[in-house]
């Protein structure tokens, strides 16, 4: 098998898994750091980076199928993680990691009054046949080749508070609190269901708080991994 990675350093394995729409140079300016404690693994997902793209639309279980396949290929066996947003949740899914470091980490689904309008909006414009590409969905969605949007949409409504609660392992919720895309108050739910959670409020910080304040986060992690026990 081949993948699409970065390897550095020796020591305890620890994998990075980036965000949607994103690839493993989002940790680029982490790897030099945490190459210097651990054998860092920074992988890209199918479908993005530099990796084969999917023939069909994948779930998050089956990002989380292919993760563990290939963490067994590459023999790394129960690493640590940090996780950003997308990988978060195929983090979770996987339960597979010995300590997870989750940042912007997303996985509750509440679909109010204006989203419901907004479905059956585009479901009466399919019916007739009207074009609704560019009028629905994110800019993000609209940037996708079909089969990726019906991976997005697969990921994007399911929500994981169960599989949260199926990890037995200490999980550290890493959330900027200017994080509009997936807001402290998501982070605290995700919390309340982990069996073994904590929750990190970064200062000044947005969704990509490990980009924002690498200083911070770094910190955050580093005593998380070197702390934390079973």
């Amino acid at each position: 098998m081949t993948f699409s990675l970065t390897q550095r350093g020796t020591g305890r394995d620890l994998v990075l898994l980036h965000g949607y729409l994103s690839d493993k140079n989002a940790f680029a300016g982490l790897i030099p750091h945490l190459s210097k404690t651990y054998k860092v693994t920074a992988l890209d997902f199918p479908g993005f980076g530099n990796a084969e793209p999917i023939g069909f639309g994948w779930s998050v279980g089956d990002y989380a199928a292919w993760l563990k396949g290939t963490l067994s290929a590459l023999s790394i066996d129960r690493p640590l993680v940090i996780a950003h947003s997308f990988g978060a949740r195929v983090a979770i899914k996987a339960n597979c990691f010995e300590k997870l470091a989750l940042t912007g980490c997303p996985g509750i689904v509440r679909h109010g009054l204006k989203y419901r309008v907004k479905v059956a909006c585009y479901r009466l414009a399919r019916k007739w046949k009207l074009s609704v590409a560019d009028s629905f969905g994110s800019e993000e969605y609209k940037t996708l080749s079909p089969v990726m949007r019906e991976s997005y949409k697969k990921i994007v409504n399911e929500d994981l508070r169960v599989a949260v609660s199926k990890v037995d392992r200490p999980i550290l919720f890493l959330y900027g609190e200017n994080d509009e895309t997936t807001p402290v108050s998501m982070g605290k739910k995700l919390c309340k269901k982990a069996k073994d959670g904590n929750l990190v409020v970064l200062k000044g910080c947005g969704h990509f708080a490990f980009l924002d304040d690498p200083l911070s986060f770094l910190l955050q992690t580093d005593l998380f991994f070197q702390t934390s026990k079973r």
